[in-house]
């Protein structure tokens, strides 16, 4: 396989594997050979990513996703994409590593906010402890002139609970009582705009229970479409 990209996941497995079927489902095919050109590195030994950034004495996630980015290199993909928001936490490091354009989550998150929700000012953030500590997503926000509301020891309980006790403890199982629950108190106790979705075990979330009527911009919708653009547009121009 000559032209392809390469999806650096396995953190979650069940959240990356939300993000390949959203990809495939996304892409226009009527046969076989429609369909994307992609490697899957589902590298879910990867150390965890909140428990580093809570406390650098814990195994540091770095090396492993360093040297998934330099054997894909060798690879010679036409890009590469991570699925997982508190891993762009060494974003800078792992572009600066790769030989081709590394796409941005976080960013491409926040652009993708601004042309859907014009309007929007004060953005919630539901993802991690890790993601919100280490300020992931602050700098995209600040830098659209928006503000970031991050959730109450309260809500990110519940949000901590619906990652690690009923997605990941049970195997990409959903509490749909408790996602729609946990929109309802950033919107109301947190009086937001917008709640971004900056995690992909919510974003697992959002897909299989979507509904309720509460503006969100779901990260891992977003970086899919993206990638799905770009690899159709590099297709397009036969480089594909």
């Amino acid at each position: 396989m000559r032209h392809f990209f390469s999806v650096l996941g396995g953190m979650g497995t069940m959240a990356t594997e939300s993000y390949i079927r959203i990809l495939n489902q996304r892409t226009p095919a009527k046969k076989d050979q429609d369909y994307l050109n992609y490697i899957l590195v589902n590298h879910a030994t990867v150390p965890d990513r909140t428990t580093y950034l809570l406390d650098h004495s814990q195994p540091n996630f770095l090396p492993d996703l360093l040297e998934d980015v330099q054997q894909q290199n060798l690879l010679k993909p036409d890009f590469m994409v991570m699925v997982c928001n508190t891993a762009h936490y060494f974003y800078d490091e792992l572009a600066a590593a790769s030989d081709v354009p590394f796409l941005n989550m976080p960013q491409e998150t926040v652009r993708a906010l601004q042309k859907r929700y014009p309007q929007a000012k004060r953005i919630g953030l539901a993802a991690t402890s890790g993601t919100i500590n280490s300020q992931v997503y602050h700098k995209y926000i600040a830098d659209a002139g928006l503000t970031e509301v991050d959730p109450t020891p309260a809500i990110q309980e519940k949000i901590n609970r619906l990652i690690y006790q009923s997605i990941k403890e049970e195997q990409g199982a959903v509490d749909a009582t408790l996602y729609h629950e946990i929109l309802a108190d950033m919107m109301h106790d947190l009086n937001v705009d917008v709640i971004i979705l900056g995690c992909t075990e919510l974003s697992l979330a959002q897909e299989k229970a979507p509904n309720h009527q509460y503006p969100v911009a779901d990260s891992q919708s977003i970086i899919a479409d993206r990638s799905l653009e770009l690899a159709l547009e590099l297709r397009k121009n036969k480089i594909v």
